[in-house]
């Protein structure tokens, strides 16, 4: 495979308007529920990514046909039954784990390797595991697999609260699995993100009869068999935020479009007290006009309707650069600090204590080689490089690909300047 870095010259005031593409956390459950349909699945508004192909590529090896015309994709069940998922492919993606309700739920059996993904701290499948035994599940770990199986699972009444609040893996991969069971199961706790609701109206067209999806309390009534639908993803509310610190980061006046303001409230509310100049419009669009003075702020991630973890380092990157000190507090994954050395070679000042990073705001960063270590971080350092003086080399750029569809075009479309090149 060939290495490459992404270089970046600063600072620069990003200008234009921006698409904003469909939401790669809510794609991926997506497409594993289409295994659950005994008919052809149609999606669109789909992003192309690293890892949606790296879905696709699992379903096919699940016995799927799955065609790429990005931005629709085809998913049609073919004869076998295949219940496998290896290894090879989901220790590169945790979302892939979410295969297991589906499989188990559509052919009584499921062998899933333990999943893996961006190294962000310990993210355990406990509470999937929890859930579907409490469905009737057999479950059992083995050489680094879950292996599940079920003569019929049974409605239940299931609590998925965990140490760090609710689990939107753990919740989509019940809800699935509950679709076909026998009776009424009642998610308590379920996690409330856009994405597990988004998740709920594909499976409900494809004949689910579950409510309450979008808020802690979710009821799910077995039926007998599931159909295709077609389905359209909603916006990625994670690149929509991205984009809006850009904006705000580089002093510059950006417009999205096509993302959904509703999903983004609390972004909204942070960006607002930090001086930033905000407007939505009747249609949608969010513009975003930075100001030369950025207001400090405290923040610390919450489940949604909270602020997200997955915009934590792009948040921090721009109270690097904000006046007066700030606390950032991670409370889903306290150990998801890995951008803050990388952070600090470009001239920032954090100091991380546990779950909190303290950052006391400097003038302005300098352009310095610096080494992405998950998807999230790399976005914050290329927020960091396109504000800061002179050239920025990113190393590991390919976590990027997994998670931003387009972003180097996207980006030189508002007036970046950056390039790949080998390392």
């Amino acid at each position: 495979m060939k290495i490459r870095k992404l270089v970046l010259v600063g600072p620069v005031r990003l200008s234009g308007e921006v698409q904003i593409s469909g939401s790669k956390n809510a794609t991926l459950p997506i497409m594993a529920g289409a295994l659950l349909a005994q008919e052809r699945c149609v999606l669109h508004n789909v992003p192309r990514l690293k890892d949606v192909e790296t879905m696709a590529r699992l379903l096919r090896v699940l016995g799927m046909e799955v065609k790429e015309d990005y931005p629709t994709l085809t998913i049609t069940p073919r004869r076998a039954k295949k219940t496998l998922a290896p290894y090879s492919i989901v220790r590169t993606m945790r979302g892939s784990f979410c295969v297991l309700g589906p499989l188990l739920a559509r052919h009584k059996r499921a062998q899933v390797s333990l999943p893996g993904g961006c190294v962000i701290g310990v993210r355990p499948v406990d509470l999937h595991l929890k859930g579907l035994a409490e469905l009737g599940a057999q479950i059992k770990v083995e050489g680094g697999y879950v292996i599940a199986s079920t003569r019929g699972l049974k409605g239940a009444k299931i609590y998925l609260g965990g140490m760090f609040g609710s689990s939107v893996l753990a919740t989509a991969n019940v809800m699935m699995a509950s679709t076909l069971a026998d009776g009424v199961t009642i998610i308590e706790n379920a996690a409330c993100e856009p994405e597990i609701e988004d998740l709920a109206r594909f499976l409900n067209k494809m004949g689910a009869k579950i409510s309450g999806a979008g808020t802690p309390w979710i009821r799910i009534e077995g039926v007998k068999r599931l159909t295709g639908a077609e389905h359209t993803v909603i916006p990625d509310r994670i690149e929509a935020g991205t984009f809006l610190i850009a904006g705000a980061m580089t002093r510059g006046d950006v417009v999205l479009k096509g993302a959904d303001p509703q999903h983004l409230g609390a972004v909204l509310d942070l960006l607002k007290r930090t001086g930033v100049g905000l407007k939505v419009y009747r249609d949608g669009r969010i513009r975003v006009k930075g100001k030369r003075r950025i207001i400090s702020q405290n923040v610390a991630t919450l489940p949604y309707p909270g602020f997200p973890t997955d915009l934590q380092a792009q948040f921090m990157a721009m109270m690097s650069i904000a006046d007066g000190t700030s606390v950032i507090t991670e409370r889903i994954y306290p150990d998801r600090f890995m951008h803050v050395p990388e952070l600090n070679r470009m001239g920032a000042n954090i100091k991380r204590e546990g779950p909190y990073a303290v950052v006391q705001g400097v003038r302005h960063l300098k352009g310095a080689p610096v080494m992405a270590s998950d998807l999230r971080a790399s976005a914050a350092l290329v927020l960091a490089g396109l504000s800061a003086k002179g050239r920025t080399d990113i190393s590991r750029i390919y976590h990027l690909e997994r998670g931003y569809e387009r972003l180097k075009e996207k980006l030189k479309g508002l007036g970046a300047e950056l390039w790949e090149e080998k390392e």
